[in-house]
């Protein structure tokens, strides 16, 4: 998945972080970032 599409699908979920915070979670906390590409992942729109 392109980040585009990961922040598309994320907008989609109506989840909103910043790219700070998406960086420190996949450092930090790997498995809340996996959690959250898992949810982008459902709400993306394929064109």
């Amino acid at each position: 998945m392109t980040y585009n599409r990961f922040i598309q699908g994320l907008k989609s979920a109506g989840v909103e972080v910043d790219r700070r915070i998406l960086s420190e979670l996949a450092t930090n906390d790997p498995a809340a970032f996996a959690a959250l590409v898992e949810v982008a992942r459902k709400h993306v729109v394929n064109a």
